[in-house]
């Protein structure tokens, strides 16, 4: 997507950033730019890019508790704590985002039934108001301000440090299993089954397939090894990567290439279950391993789509999943998990307990509007929400019916932030 007119401003120092926010312009900040939507981008004004900003400014190597500046991204963090015996508490499915990114937009990842969302394990942080107001909070320290802020999509002011509470573990690797899974019931048997044991847990879904086989996939689930050697094993994981050297043409992407895609991704597995013990990046991050894997969408790029319904509207899942195989605008991508009831923080937190569906399409304009409008019914009937940092079109009333606190939320909004995100869900 394509943002309006407005200017970049990178921030090597915090006391940059107060220099900037006396100017009489809009603002928003900007990490790695990995939301898929327009969240991250700015109505004109300044995007304050925070990425430079990314010092540690302490580390408790015993209690695993760290404090940096916000523009640190997932990836140097690994670097430093994984060697050490930690890791991050709630990952994403990419390392390329920065701490202040993970706040702003209280990520999620395979562990939210254990752990809750990144806004769970922050203890402290610092907020930098446009008047010249430094806020730290936490969440006994101006905890309305904090909770505004956990989820809070950039709004409330620059994130400029915070403190996070890691978690340890004995190894680099992960033991893991995937299952080939016949349809969605078995999907659901597996979360229940793996919930009490398992650390981790997700399901690749092919999208395409009806009938009896509708919702077939692999599950995946894992645990930290209990045993091993983190610094030697880190040093000692690969770092290759494969590169996407142009624009796939539009017309590759198609219903027959992607059921012919899944149906080899689901035909790989011809056992029911396979077993092995896992480096961290392929499990937590296979798509980082493809640069521009992007372009696989053509020019028009891709659209995705994430909502969460609450576990008694399996109906409701189940027709979606039927609503996408007809329309034949199907998915590569399709990732199945579920939430467990460890409340998020944030008063625009997206994560409720219930089950969560991601989807990437190609972006095929008005069939693809159409498609998501479908979707849209059923998710606003069935009282559920879209996620706003990969949403590009969700409707004002789908929003506000999704986040009732948006209201509460919006008095703690920096008067000088907005992004075109806000301003397109909060009218009305």
């Amino acid at each position: 997507m394509q943002g309006r007119e407005s200017r970049q401003e990178p921030i090597f120092w915090k006391q940059d950033i107060s220099a900037a926010l006396l100017r009489d312009h809009q603002f928003l900040c900007h990490g790695l730019g990995r939301s898929y939507g327009d969240s991250c981008l700015p109505s004109g004004g300044t995007a304050l890019l925070l990425s430079p900003l990314r010092k540690l400014r302490s580390f408790d190597e015993k209690t695993g508790l760290l404090s940096a500046e916000a523009g640190l991204s997932l990836a140097e963090l690994l670097d430093f704590i994984v060697p050490r015996g930690w890791f991050i508490p709630v990952s994403p499915g990419t390392r390329y985002v920065t701490l202040g990114g993970a706040i702003a937009n209280d990520i999620h990842g395979k562990n939210h039934h254990k752990r809750g969302t990144f806004g769970c394990h922050v203890t402290e942080m610092e907020v930098l108001r446009s008047n010249g107001e430094t806020i730290i909070c936490s969440p006994w320290r101006e905890p309305e301000f904090f909770a505004a802020t956990i989820g809070g999509l950039g709004l409330t002011g620059v994130i400029s440090w915070c403190t996070v509470q890691l978690i340890p573990i004995a190894s680099a690797f992960l033991e893991t299993e995937t299952i080939r899974t016949t349809g969605l019931d078995d999907f659901f048997a597996l979360e229940d089954e793996s919930a009490r044991d398992w650390e981790y847990s997700m399901s690749w879904i092919d999208c395409m397939a009806q009938g009896s086989k509708r919702g077939r996939g692999i599950f995946f689930r894992g645990n930290h090894a209990p045993y091993g050697h983190p610094a030697e094993e880190y040093a000692a994981q690969a770092q290759w990567k494969l590169a996407i050297p142009f624009q796939a043409p539009s017309w590759c992407l198609n219903r027959w290439s992607i059921r012919a895609f899944n149906e080899v991704v689901y035909q790989q597995q011809q056992k029911r279950l396979k077993q092995r013990r896992m480096p961290i990046d392929p499990f937590f991050y296979p798509l980082d391993k493809v640069l521009h894997w992007n372009r696989l969408y053509g020019k028009r790029g891709l659209l995705q789509y994430q909502f969460v319904l609450a576990t008694d509207r399996l109906d409701e899942l189940k027709r979606i999943f039927d609503i996408i195989a007809q329309s034949g605008l199907g998915s590569f991508l399709a990732v199945l998990k579920k939430f467990g009831d460890i409340r998020s923080p944030g008063m625009l937190s997206f994560p409720r307990e219930g089950y969560t569906l991601t989807l990437d399409f190609q972006n095929q304009g008005e069939r693809s509007q159409a498609l998501f409008q479908k979707l849209d019914a059923i998710v606003l009937k069935a009282g559920g929400r879209l996620y706003p940092a990969k949403d590009a079109m969700m409707s004002p009333e789908l929003f506000q019916s999704g986040y009732p606190l948006w209201r509460e939320f919006s008095r703690h909004i920096d008067p000088k932030f907005t992004s075109q995100f806000w301003q397109r869900v909060s009218r009305g």
